[in-house]
């Protein structure tokens, strides 16, 4: 069944060579007991580790049933480990923090037979350890635990037992129950290959090799009554048939459930790397549901002003360089809104005043703002109000004493009754409400909803004793016209002021287009900046991962040789990490929306500022972190899966 011709094994250790084998050939059997022994350093083990696909040989031909795989590749020879080689070790190898029978099933894995995992208990019960299945490694004596290793080494049905000083940690009485089982496996047909420095133990073998400075001294054999040449040999060629295995569903299911457990098992290493990818994902959300919300509320005061609005103020005209403020030289009547109104590009015009009064219905009083505004008002910046009316033509010439009185002022002055038609008193002035204007809420620490709107003839006269209106608002009849607008806007305004070339700067035509244009532009400049800033804490938090997942490689060494050992393959080892990175990052991730969304309520309620969480930003959020994991995972994965499994089981 397996023929070494002419081995040799060198191994550098650092300036010098040590020549572990050197031409050793030889010949074994189906169904043979076979124990290597030698003093330290002979060679054994490196004897052991070539015949049970561990390593490879630098010289020489290593035949399995006629088969040359001395040059298998590494995903070929995992397959050959899983399926046709079992094998038990001196330090057991048992994954720490997983059931017997789990760690019984972890080669049914590879092989992609976990609905198989049947054949586990059934292998546990073999060894005598059916009350103890559902035990962790922790809970089971030295002896039990070599026992589990048995099961686990045949839970595939391999054809070869390798067992590299199986009684070596063992007191007596375990030494001589494992020699039993091995011996009853023997006595059914597998053949055993043994290393161990014992002579007791090697005497229960039928075939003794003795190795020397890494050549065979002698080769004594025993006992030829056996049952050699009976085992079924196909089983090499399917194994070398199926050495480009894909993961199926089920493989990677189990793959998700040892990350899981992997993840589980070091809950505060878990948390820690979590926590970059947390504050990083609430952290987008959050600052990106504040900069759309403030997008939005700016969007809609905007909207108020109306996107083909222009907007007449006094200016100030400035003597010897000091100005003299604003209105110094020009100031604007009614009669200059309704001359601007009739200008062919203009399609109406609105004249507001404005000053602080005090309100007082009943026995309760309030401090406001006081608007004066004209019949055309509520159209052109989207006040129509929410219950009631607004002034009429007739009220307005008549300088009626009607009010639209904000939210605020409604909760201040009413709460829960009804304003409308009441009596209220401006500046000992009284006056009927007529409307309820539509809420707009806050801006900072401006409420939009702490104002009161008047006819502009009443403001000016009866209420603020002014002659002149402080800004005239004027729509123009279509976009397109807006720079002809201001143009002939100036030169009405120049014409009716009768103004001096050195004095045509005293007022100012504001095109409400392009302030909200400017606003746009800098919200959405202020709303890539803040994600970006919250994206470079995702970009910490990912290389947090990686460095977690590079400790985790180095303290799991020894899981991922022995998962080589038992037939995972590179991609196998890639997977399992990748997806433990992935988990962690989507774990994180979807904590840190939870958190982000929280957030952003807190600074709606508390702070009063304007948020909006939107599903993009959420989606956004949950694919950065996901490809983070992917991302940053790759490496600590790559790097497990390069281990040597020989290196990674002797791993300190």
């Amino acid at each position: 069944m397996i023929e070494l011709k002419n081995v040799s094994k060198t191994y550098q250790m650092g300036s010098e060579e040590v020549r572990a084998l050197q031409d050793v050939s030889v010949t074994i059997k189906p169904g043979e007991f076979v124990a290597i022994m030698g003093p330290s350093g002979s060679g054994k083990s490196t004897m052991l580790h070539v015949l049970g696909f561990l390593d490879r040989p630098d010289s020489g031909a290593y035949l399995l049933n006629g088969h040359d795989i001395s040059r298998l590749g590494d995903d070929q020879l995992a397959v050959m480990r899983n399926q046709i080689a079992g094998f038990v070790f001196q330090q057991f190898h048992l994954l720490p923090r997983i059931t017997a029978v789990d760690n019984v099933a972890l080669p049914l894995i590879y092989a992609g037979k976990q609905h198989l995992k049947e054949r586990a208990l059934e292998k546990i019960r073999d060894v005598g350890l059916a009350s103890r299945a559902a035990h962790q490694p922790n809970e089971l004596s030295g002896g039990e635990r070599q026992r589990v290793a048995i099961a686990r080494s045949l839970v595939n049905e391999p054809l070869i037992i390798f067992a590299d000083e199986p009684t070596g940690n063992l007191d007596t009485k375990s030494e001589a129950e494992i020699m039993v089982i091995l011996k009853k496996l023997n006595e059914a047909g597998k053949t055993i290959v043994m290393v161990t420095h014992e002579r007791e133990v090697a005497e229960h073998a039928r075939r003794i090799i003795f190795m020397r400075d890494g050549r065979i001294i002698s080769d004594e054999t025993k006992d030829t009554q056996n049952s050699l040449g009976k085992a079924d040999l196909t089983s090499i060629d399917e194994a070398l048939s199926r050495s480009e295995h894909t993961v199926g569903r089920a493989e990677l299911a189990d793959h998700v459930r040892q990350s899981v457990r992997a993840i589980l098992s070091n809950r505060l290493r878990s948390l820690l790397s979590m926590l970059g990818i947390l504050i990083g994902v609430a952290a987008v959300i959050a600052m990106l549901a504040l900069g759309q919300g403030a997008k939005e509320s700016i969007a809609k005061r905007l909207a108020s002003l109306g996107s083909n609005l222009l907007m007449v103020r006094p200016g100030s005209s400035q003597t010897g360089g000091v100005s003299l403020g604003a209105g110094a030289v020009t100031r604007f009547t009614l009669a200059d809104a309704e001359a601007m109104g009739h200008l062919p590009e203009i399609k109406r015009a609105s004249a507001t005043v404005s000053g602080r009064v005090q309100l007082v219905a009943a026995d309760k009083n309030w401090s406001t703002q006081v608007q004066g505004t004209g019949v055309d008002y509520a159209e052109m910046r989207s006040a129509a109000p929410m219950a009631g009316r607004f002034f009429v033509e007739e009220e307005l010439r008549a300088r009626q004493r009607v009010v639209l009185i904000g939210m605020t002022v409604v909760r201040e002055l009413f709460g829960d009754k009804d304003p409308i038609g009441k009596d209220i008193r401006i500046n000992r002035v009284s006056f009927k409400v007529i409307g309820i204007l539509p809420e707009k809420g806050a801006t900072g620490w401006h409420d939009e909803d702490d104002v009161v709107v008047v006819p502009v003839t009443t403001a000016m006269y009866r209420l603020l004793g002014k002659q002149y209106v402080d800004s005239i608002d004027v729509e123009v009849a279509d976009p397109a016209l807006m720079t002809a607008a201001q143009d002939s806007l100036r030169e009405l305004i120049i014409k009716r002021q009768k103004l001096e070339k050195d004095k045509e700067d005293s007022f100012q035509i504001r095109n409400m287009a392009e302030i909200q244009a400017t606003l746009e532009s800098t919200t959405r400049t202020m709303t890539l900046l803040l994600g970006s800033i919250a994206a470079i804490s995702l970009l910490v938090g990912g290389i947090g991962i990686m460095n977690i997942m590079l400790v985790s490689v180095t303290e799991r060494t020894r899981e991922i040789g022995l998962r080589k050992a038992i037939g995972a393959r590179k991609s196998d080892i890639i997977t399992q990490f990748l997806i433990e990175a992935v988990l962690m990052t989507v774990v994180g991730g979807l904590i840190g929306i939870m958190l982000g969304v929280g957030v952003a309520a807190i600074l709606s309620a508390v702070a009063g500022w304007a948020t909006k969480v939107s599903v993009g930003a959420i989606g956004m959020a949950t694919t950065f972190s996901v490809a983070v994991g992917i991302i940053f995972g790759l490496r600590p994965a790559i790097q497990a899966a390069r281990l040597n499994p020989i290196e990674a089981l002797r791993y300190e």
